[in-house]
């Protein structure tokens, strides 16, 4: 009798603790991250924060332009032509910790106009390619940053290019691949 009291003390403790629910109005659960989850969240991203709700009938396209393979940074573009409305949402994903030191994995989004987007993905081309020769000179060890907007990006070579992005509590690595798909999709996208 005593050990099953025991054992079902210890295991309604274990119960207790396990999951304690976090929302935050920027920040979305899931356990994994893609372009597929990424797209579905962004679209009411899109909805609600770009464009505006209301009781109009609005039309409006997202496309997932690229995913790095670190998982932590999915790229989109969207436009919407009604309300002359056109941009690229960066996707950001990691973990937090709640109050309780509970781990899950967030989302959150990075709204850039075409203007920005166009201007921040054309200065880290130039910082790349302005700069090549440095970081190859010594790999993981020189390394180039700067602040745009509220983001900072670090650039550094270790075995390719990648670039760090530091956001809203997010560190997220995209790498010279999935940039150059990025920057070369949205090109095509807006003269669409």
């Amino acid at each position: 009798m005593k050990r099953t009291i025991i054992l079902l003390f210890f295991l309604a403790t274990i119960s207790s603790f396990s999951q304690v629910k976090q929302t935050d109005a920027n920040l979305f659960q899931a356990k994994e991250f893609s372009k597929d989850i990424a797209l579905f969240k962004a679209k009411e991203f899109v909805m609600e924060k770009i464009i505006g709700v209301d009781t109009e009938l609005t039309k409006f396209e997202i496309d997932p332009l690229a995913a790095s393979s670190s998982g932590q940074l999915t790229s989109l573009v969207y436009s919407c032509k009604e309300k002359n409305l056109s941009g690229l949402v960066l996707g950001f994903y990691g973990n937090r910790w709640n109050p309780a030191g509970v781990a899950y994995q967030a989302y959150a989004f990075k709204n850039l106009t075409e203007v920005k987007a166009i201007e921040l993905l054309n200065k880290i081309d130039d910082f790349m390619n302005e700069n090549l020769k440095y970081l190859n000179s010594s790999s993981d060890n020189n390394n180039i940053f700067f602040k745009y907007d509220d983001m900072t990006f670090l650039i550094y070579r270790d075995g390719a290019i990648k670039i760090r992005i530091f956001w809203n509590n997010f560190d997220s690595e995209w790498e010279e691949i999935s940039f150059g798909r990025t920057k070369r999709r949205f090109e095509k996208a807006i003269k669409n």
